[in-house]
């Protein structure tokens, strides 16, 4: 048995319309890829797309790929995650599966029981191979925390036969350095005796086994997301599972050099000088990335000549460049900067006036209490429904969740 495990696509992530066209290269040079090798079928852990009303162009390119695996008898199997699942409940994917493109595996029931609502999830069968497969979408705000907490893992542990289980969320045990803060959840949420788990939301590259979860994969971003994903990680990629060999395979779409100057100490002039040497430098058709960091002993930030240098790299035929000074200041002006994706942006901002409330609660439920209550405020208008109705939604369920605190 050999399949394919991809996570956070992403495509439509980029604002720059040259950079926005790499995601969904990168999904059409995988799904190439994934036919050459003969794989049976494909598992994508959430975030296929980047927001959950992708634009039309881009859908009907994602589509042409998966009716090329259809076409070939490669079957694909989904969950939603955090980006591509809207708070309304709606999801491409819902789409995309009833126009027979995928499978959504996170299928099952509420079961009561001892006065408590249980999910009880029911495994998808692959024609070909018969493993079978389940999973647990992603929601922003950790909201999907409730689905591991409701989740009866017993009857999911007890059945026999090769199994793999899709999830969209991160791993406290897996967390990655710098990540520390990030909200997660314990490996135990997850029902044991699983062959395979297939991560996603989490943009590492991670292959582990803990004590009763057997082969916990993150793949990585199919194509990097931020700055800081393109100059950790270069490119993207997928992972392929031949039998117990797991091989992570690299997707090239662009080379990408960097560039890291230290200002420290330094003059603007100086700096200025460093940064007219790189014109020089080689970097048609690459993606250019420009760090620059230091405190500037002589002059202001606004005195350094990035709009001649980046002009300079176009006329070299770059194919994009950009430039990161979040750790760059200066003696005679000092700009408050900030790095880092937005959920990582609104992780931190939670976290630095937690438990400043005095309504009571410690500081980590305060964190999950603001979550939860700005997923509730940021969810979409259902169709047929007023403004004023919406609203009055919004303000009832916030309410509700606020008296249970």
């Amino acid at each position: 048995m050999r399949f394919a495990h991809l996570a956070d696509v992403h495509i439509g992530a980029w604002r720059d319309p040259a950079m926005k066209e790499l995601p969904v290269i990168a999904f059409e040079r995988a799904v190439s890829i994934i036919l050459e090798r003969g794989c049976d079928f494909v598992l994508i852990a959430g975030d296929l797309f980047n927001t959950s009303v992708p634009p039309l162009d881009q859908v009907k390119r994602a589509v042409t790929q998966l009716q090329k695996l259809k076409e070939k008898g490669v079957s694909v199997y989904a969950v939603a995650g955090s980006h591509d699942y809207s708070p309304s409940g709606k999801t491409m994917l819902d789409v995309l599966e009833e126009a027979g493109m995928l499978v959504n595996v996170m299928k099952g029931e509420v079961v009561e029981e001892d006065g408590k609502g249980r999910l009880r999830l029911k495994l998808t069968q692959d024609q070909k191979t018969k493993v079978r497969i389940t999973g647990i979408l992603g929601r922003a705000g950790t909201l999907d925390r409730r689905y591991y907490e409701d989740l009866d893992r017993e009857p999911l542990e007890q059945e026999l036969g090769h199994k793999i289980f899709l999830f969209h969320a991160p791993i406290t045990e897996l967390k990655p350095k710098g990540l520390e803060q990030m909200e997660s959840q314990p490996v135990s949420m997850l029902p044991k005796g699983f062959d395979y788990y297939a991560g996603g939301h989490v943009h590492i590259v991670s292959d582990v086994s803990l004590p009763g979860y057997a082969k916990v994969v993150y793949p990585g971003p199919l194509f990097p997301a931020s700055f800081s994903e393109l100059e950790e990680l270069g490119t993207g990629g997928f992972v392929i599972v031949d039998g117990e060999k797991i091989e992570r395979v690299p997707v090239p779409i662009k080379q990408r050099i960097v560039f890291t100057l230290d200002a420290d100490k330094k003059s603007a002039e100086q700096v200025n000088q460093e940064l007219k040497a790189l014109e020089e430098k080689d970097v048609k058709g690459k993606i250019v990335l420009l760090r620059v960091e230091g405190e500037l002993a002589e002059g202001r930030i606004s005195d350094l000549r990035f709009k001649e240098l980046f002009k300079a790299f176009a006329e070299q035929g770059a194919y994009f460049a950009m430039k990161n000074t979040a750790k760059l200041t200066s003696k005679e002006f000092e700009e408050y900067q900030v790095e880092g994706t937005a959920e990582e942006l609104e992780e931190r901002m939670i976290r630095e006036h937690a438990g400043q409330t005095p309504i009571g609660l410690s500081a980590e439920e305060e964190v999950r209490l603001t979550r939860e209550l700005l997923a509730i405020l940021g969810e979409e208008q259902h169709e047929g429904e007023t403004k004023p109705q919406y609203t009055d939604r919004l303000v009832k369920t916030a309410r509700e969740r606020l008296e249970r605190t």
